[in-house]
């Protein structure tokens, strides 16, 4: 059986039921049913054909368009969605943000920052620098516990800006330990980028959404 829907009778005449090159993907149910009992109809008793390989070949070309509609489906949802993404980011302007990096803002010599120790530390140094690298401030703590430790700066003496948090941590062994950083950042606008990533745009940096932790307070 051929899947234009023409077949031959006694291998002279043809019966044609849908046109040359039909699409059985889009076959309505009239036609599908048309063909086969054609193909019943007009095959050689002698040699007879599987029916089943026919509706199975429908079924699948069915799928497959199903399929290709579901896709092209969600497509248009991820693209709706990323336009709406930029303005649903555009309400993050003008808040304070907490994200995974060691640029913290100070004002009026207020500011803060987090840090998560991976293991136990037997002495754990925290700098905070200024955007010439100089140590402004510095607090030395031993024998911390593996887990989340806030850092409190409160000096009057520091300009607004933003300053690098620097946390080395050592184990009882003297070996370095893993610690994750988060800082806090005022977003000044956001951006769509080559990547297709949304970014908060901050003084000093640019900031992955993904790396936000927390919004505010």
């Amino acid at each position: 059986m051929g899947l234009d829907g023409t077949y031959k009778v006694n291998n002279e005449s043809q019966v044609k039921i849908v046109p040359a090159n039909y699409d059985n993907a889009k076959m309505s149910q009239e036609d599908f049913l048309k063909v086969l009992l054609a193909n019943i109809q007009w095959q050689d008793p002698l040699e007879a054909q599987d029916i089943s390989r026919f509706i199975d070949n429908s079924v699948k070309l069915r799928e497959m368009e199903v399929l290709n509609s579901f896709e092209s489906s969600v497509d248009k949802l991820i693209s709706s969605l990323d336009s709406y993404s930029l303005f649903f980011a555009s309400s993050f302007i003008g808040k304070e943000i907490q994200y995974s990096g060691n640029q913290t803002y100070v004002k009026e010599g207020k500011g803060r920052a987090v840090f998560t120790l991976s293991g136990p530390a037997s002495e754990v140094r925290v700098s905070l620098l200024d955007s010439s690298g100089n140590v402004v401030e510095e607090k030395l703590f031993t024998d911390l516990s593996a887990g989340t430790y806030p850092i409190e700066i409160d000096n009057p003496s520091l300009p607004d800006g933003y300053y690098t948090v620097s946390v080395i941590a050592k184990a009882s062994d003297g070996s370095s330990l893993d610690v994750k950083v988060e800082s806090y950042a005022l977003v000044e606008g956001v951006k769509r980028k080559e990547d297709g990533k949304v970014y908060a745009t901050t003084e000093v940096s640019e900031i992955p959404f993904s790396e936000i932790t927390a919004i505010g307070g």
